[in-house]
């Protein structure tokens, strides 16, 4: 089937322009198509911008062994929805995805059940790495330097050591220091209000895990991600570090400080926790300024039920993959950042790190994964309107301007008109290994 996107203002690698785009098949055909081109199905996108799809590197989908807060079915309805047409998922689930089974297992089913790309991290444990080692259809490793559950926590030295100098594959952290949230845990009694998570996971284990992380990727000179970067003095320290690093912001550590509790509670508990409007500041200052590269969402949802009982027996998460797109672009409006950094962080820096082929740009011959956006759409997110399955929103009430209003994977429409096609599946994102 052949589409012709007219009149679209289009969001290149290296410019902005007004241009007729061709999809062909599952590709890109042609940038700049003649209005004449032939095609089965012509799009007015006049007044519209269209963007390559999102690459959300950081989510956690619940599927399989929690899938009461979260499954592969919803979560990608909801990605098609928000404009994120490729996901790369975490290995806390259970079981965790911590053998070439599990990926394997992972993989089949996604096939099955989503609607958009997707690929799946192999997670590291203190014993797994002939796995690491042999892996092949993953991104890259995770390792949980602390707040991990089961054999999935590793912060002995040994075993970190082992992981940097032996494996090849890209390698992403949760970076939070054990040994200092146990300190302050027992310091404060476990915590009795959820602004103690604050206090509890706190900058200094941040930062220290961070180092540590980074220590050891320099000295083995390993290709490392930092995930879910919340201080400022994170930001800063990575300011002087190699090539061989890249870094990350989500959503709630941009939009939400310690000031928010007192409104939302544990619907913001996240691991690593929020922390004070001057890291917003310096987290957003570490986007613009290029220390950090990529904007994820860390998508991970538990049931309101959940999120509601009494700190600190509510979970940390949070949903957002439904919404980050449009978070993003209200920015835009707002003038706090262009629609081409906005691209950058969401869908050619991500390809980047995670060496995803045929992604992350719109060009003649790559995947025709793309969203169409309308910047001056205003809409309201409501909790009653969200596909995830959870069914909330921390953002509930607050009016967005600058919205996803049409959706492609692979060629083939999966939103449109506010509705999820629902019989397209999407891919396995296939990566480009070095040799």
């Amino acid at each position: 089937m052949k589409t012709l996107i007219r009149n679209a203002t289009v969001v290149l690698p290296d410019a902005v322009e007004k241009l007729n785009v061709l999809i062909d098949g599952n590709c890109i055909a042609s940038i700049g198509a003649p209005v004449s081109s032939r095609a089965d199905e012509v799009v007015d996108a006049n007044g519209l911008h269209l963007l390559p799809g999102l690459i959300d590197d950081q989510v956690h989908f619940r599927e399989p062994g929690l899938t009461h807060k979260e499954d592969l079915h919803h979560a990608t309805r909801a990605c098609a929805k928000g404009g994120v047409t490729s996901f790369l998922e975490m290995p806390n689930t259970k079981p965790t995805t911590t053998t070439l089974q599990a990926l394997d297992d992972k993989l089949t089913l996604a096939a099955q059940k989503c609607h958009v790309n997707f690929g799946f991290y192999i997670g590291a444990t203190p014993a797994n790495l002939d796995v690491l080692k042999a892996a092949t259809r993953t991104p890259g490793i995770k390792i949980f330097i602390g707040s991990s559950t089961g054999d999935l926590l590793v912060d002995e030295q040994a075993a970190l050591e082992r992981i940097f100098a032996e494996t090849s594959l890209p390698v992403c952290a949760h970076c939070e220091d054990e040994a200092t949230v146990k300190a302050n845990a027992a310091r404060l009694e476990g915590g009795r209000d959820v602004s103690d998570h604050s206090l509890i996971r706190d900058h200094k284990a941040a930062l220290i895990a961070t180092k540590r992380a980074v220590e050891l990727a320099e000295r083995h000179r390993h290709r490392f991600h930092v995930l879910h970067v919340s201080t400022a003095d994170e930001v800063e320290f990575l300011r002087s570090t190699s090539d061989l690093i890249t870094a990350e912001a989500c959503p709630h550590h941009l939009f939400f400080n310690i000031h928010d509790y007192p409104r939302l509670g544990t619907l913001i508990q996240m691991n690593p926790s929020i922390k004070t409007a001057a890291d917003n500041a310096a987290v957003w200052q570490g986007l613009l300024d290029g220390t950090l590269e990529v904007v994820a969402t860390d998508h991970a949802p538990h049931t309101l039920e959940e999120k509601r009982q009494p700190y600190p027996k509510s979970p940390s998460g949070l949903p957002a993959v439904e919404n980050y797109l449009a978070l993003l672009l209200n920015q835009v409006n707002l003038g706090r950042c262009t629609l081409s950094q906005v691209v950058s962080w969401t869908t050619a820096a991500p390809a980047r790190v995670w060496n995803i082929r045929n992604k992350g740009h719109i060009r003649e011959g790559y995947d025709a994964d793309l969203v169409l956006v309308d910047l001056n759409k205003r809409q309201t997110v409501r909790n009653e309107d969200q596909l995830t399955k959870c069914g909330w929103t921390p953002w509930h009430g607050e009016t967005l301007i600058g919205w996803p209003v049409r959706t492609w994977v692979m060629g083939q429409t999966v939103f449109a008109n506010g509705k999820v096609i629902d019989d397209i599946r999407g891919e396995e994102i296939q990566y480009q290994r070095e040799t």
